[in-house]
């Protein structure tokens, strides 16, 4: 039997990564997944859940919606990607990662599958959290869609009700070039007659969900505002959660008429302890003050204009942003919105997929951006921690990966 070192070496080494390779990782449709889950006696069916897809805020719904059941007595099982630290992070119950151990035997189980139909790093992650959930017979899943929607390996549950937090630009080379292609991915996973609640939207992505929902006589809700006192008792300061919380209360509403009961104060005190609750990481998060250092996982065009805004607001003496990038990314899109007059510390986060610093730092200097380049994210953060005054504040970010190196 592997080790539980030796296991994450097997599933890493063994099945295609799309954080650290990328397109050739990814799957365009739900057999291996199908096949996974029929294996196991499909574990999905075996408890009730919540579908939360969206370009970005989905792992801040799905993490306070999961901070709201379990507040409210239930065994809430949370399904959520990437991890930053651990590979765990991405199945937990009731803010608890799922065991080492479990890992291990759930691997050594699927070991002949997975030698036959080589599925990806995902779908085989997804299959686990299934089969989790059901040998620990959760009340409630919050299942965080990894891409798109319509063929992520998530997409084989039914669930009470999905989420659809917002439509942005990125991963345009698997979702469609344009905004309502996108939204037609991420529309995906509408199931007939469940109802869906969308986050944000726009004058050209609204017609397709609303299209969706006529089709699969779904009913359909868009969020409108979240409550004061939840925006001042939140947890997560970035002020891109107003538009979570207000997603939050509507898919809250949606489920109490459903039979989902709840209480006021539950849901305060869960918003204000989401990070206990849940583990959730990376978000506006302040690393420490004096100099003030802020890590966030904003990674696309939409994310990184909201972060900017919020960091423009602290009118710092001086900003020393640590920047770094997947390959991937359009930084046509990305450079335009970070400060001009910020120093900063290229580096690339220590995956495949990362692109170069030096590659990165040309790129950044046509935009007028300068700074110089580091060999590593932590040398980046070392170096920027030695140049700032008490004063200045030091901005973490471009990558989730960026943020899980420097946490």
């Amino acid at each position: 039997m592997l080790s539980y070192g030796e296991t994450l070496d097997y599933l890493y080494s063994r099945l295609p990564v799309f954080q650290h390779i990328g397109k050739a990782a990814y799957k365009a449709d739900l057999n291996n997944t199908i096949a996974l889950c029929k294996a196991l006696g499909n574990p999905e069916n075996s408890f009730k859940c919540i579908h939360i897809g969206g370009t970005n805020g989905k792992g801040s719904v799905s993490s306070m919606l999961a901070a709201v059941f379990a507040e409210h007595g239930y065994k809430t099982g949370l399904y959520t990607s990437p991890h930053l630290k651990d590979f765990r992070e991405r199945i937990r119950i009731n803010g608890q990662m799922i065991t080492e151990d479990y890992v291990v035997n759930f691997t050594e189980r699927v070991k002949p599958l997975i030698e036959s139909i080589e599925p990806s790093f995902f779908e085989i992650t997804v299959a686990m959290a299934f089969d989790y959930f059901r040998a620990e017979k959760v009340d409630m899943a919050i299942i965080e869609v990894g891409m798109g929607g319509r063929l992520d390996s998530t997409n084989v549950i039914v669930p009470e009700l999905a989420v659809i937090t917002n439509i942005g630009w990125d991963h345009m080379e698997f979702l469609g070039d344009t905004l309502p292609k996108i939204a037609a991915e991420k529309a995906g996973i509408v199931k007939p007659g469940i109802p869906v609640v969308i986050g944000e939207s726009r004058d050209e992505t609204k017609p397709v969900f609303a299209e969706k929902a006529l089709v699969s006589h779904s009913p359909i809700h868009f969020a409108d505002h979240a409550p004061e006192n939840w925006i001042a008792t939140c947890e997560l300061k970035g002020h891109y959660q107003r538009k979570n919380l207000a997603t939050l209360k509507k898919s809250l509403d949606v489920l109490e008429s459903l039979g989902y009961p709840f209480e006021q104060d539950k849901i305060l005190n869960a918003i204000s302890n989401v990070k206990k609750l849940t583990g959730l990481r990376g978000r506006w998060e302040i690393m420490q003050t004096h100099p003030l250092m802020i890590a966030d996982t904003a990674h696309n065009a939409d994310g990184l204009k909201e972060t900017m805004a919020q960091l423009s607001d602290l009118n710092a003496p001086k900003i020393h942003f640590v920047l770094g990038v997947v390959n991937d990314k359009d930084l046509g899109k990305i450079l335009p919105l970070l400060p001009v007059d910020a120093t900063y510390y290229f580096c690339k986060p220590n995956i495949f997929r990362g692109l170069d610093a030096e590659k990165l730092a040309e790129q950044a200097n046509s935009q007028g951006l300068k700074g110089a380049v580091y060999e590593s994210v932590e040398q980046a953060k070392k170096t920027a921690l030695s140049n700032a005054h008490s004063d200045d504040v030091i901005y973490v970010g471009g990558s989730t990966f960026v943020v899980a190196e420097a946490l």
